[in-house]
């Protein structure tokens, strides 16, 4: 049975270290994508407040003019602006994925949150592990950031960057049915012409193979740098210009099969792209290759994954909780210490010094 609705992908530079406004236009893209027709909006990127191509352009020394505004610039969980975006969304009753630098304490993380058209939280992901410079900025993800939910429109998960480059990540995600995939991407102005792997053939093609590997859509919004971010970063330098330039915008949505569906924008506009998404087409691409499905060779290669939250703080009351549900499992056997041990199990061994 044919099941076809409408998604957009936001192609714009970002309010550049300026999250109120950034906002704003955030809303204004969910607005406009409701208001024709669409079931889902993705961002690209850490959109909120703007990736930091600052980060590429210069020595730490003369970067250090962004860090704290960068810091103070990027959004918080449950917060006004937070609140903000899930009300639009609950709104236009549209569901929304979209990329942000999120401060969580003293720390930044490269994610992307999911809201229902509800304006509940479907997921908040962090990206496992930050590209190159990124992580000079940036914290990292685990296991559990690697996660397909279940939604009214479908099954969606959600990766940032050159996580499309990650095979075992890619894998994971396939494995779990994914049908409908935001891939948040920056803008592809970086080093153009210098380093050909952070162009925009080398990276859609990325998006587009992770459509015909997990036999699902793919929607790949990708970020411009405007005149104005590009003064502010550059300051008028022309090898830093050179280095960062205006446009950068290659935003795709891909079919299952691999081909790039729905409206077409140029490198430098901003505005939405649109296609049509049929989930009854999945089916007939994973006939031909599911390679975590009937394609697999179980008996050569297998993945290993690890799906449990890590944390940095271990509270003592854990550890006594789980020495003691050991103690009434070795006495009684009773089923609530086997449920309790299996609970937390996993964290004594990994707390064990042998």
């Amino acid at each position: 049975m044919s099941e076809v609705f409408k998604v957009a992908a936001v192609q714009a530079a970002p309010s550049f270290l300026n999250l109120a406004e950034g906002i704003q236009r955030a809303e204004a893209y969910i607005d406009e994508a409701a208001s024709k027709g669409c079931k889902l909006v993705v961002f690209p990127e850490t959109w909120l407040p703007g990736y930091p191509n600052h980060i590429w352009l210069g020595p730490v020394a003369w970067q250090m003019q962004f860090v704290g505004r960068y810091f103070d610039s990027s959004i918080e969980v449950g917060s006004e602006e937070d609140k903000a975006i899930a009300e639009a969304a609950r709104r236009n009753n549209i569901q929304v994925s979209i990329g942000v630098s999120e401060r969580d304490g003293g720390s930044l993380y490269i994610s992307q949150w999911h809201y229902g058209e509800d304006g509940e939280i479907i997921s908040r992901r962090r990206k496992l592990k930050p590209t190159h410079v990124e992580r000079t900025v940036f914290g990292e993800g685990d296991g559990s950031d690697l996660a397909v939910k279940e939604t009214s429109i479908g099954r969606i998960g959600q990766l940032s960057c050159w996580e499309h480059l990650q095979p075992l990540s890619k894998y994971a995600m396939y494995a779990q049915n994914e049908q409908i995939h935001c891939a948040a991407w920056p803008n592809f102005s970086l080093y153009r012409g210098m380093a050909y792997a952070l162009g925009d053939v080398v990276n859609n093609a990325a998006s587009m193979m992770y459509a015909v590997e997990g036999g699902c859509y793919v929607i790949a919004p990708c970020a411009t740098v405007s005149k104005a971010q590009q003064e502010m970063l550059c300051q008028g330098d022309p090898e830093k210009e050179a280095m960062c330039q205006i446009g950068g915008g290659y935003t795709k949505i891909y079919a299952p099969d691999g081909q790039s569906i729905g409206s077409e924008i140029g490198e430098t506009e901003e505005g939405l792209v649109i296609a049509d998404i049929d989930l009854s087409m999945i089916p007939y691409a994973k006939a031909v290759a599911d390679p975590a499905g009937h394609y697999a060779k179980k008996d050569a290669t297998r993945l290993l994954i690890d799906r449990e939250k890590r944390r940095a703080v271990v509270e003592v009351t854990d550890l006594d909780a789980s020495k003691t549900a050991m103690s009434e499992l070795a006495t009684t056997g009773q089923e609530e210490a086997v449920e309790v041990v299996s609970e937390r199990s996993s964290l004594l061994h990994r707390l064990k010094p042998w």
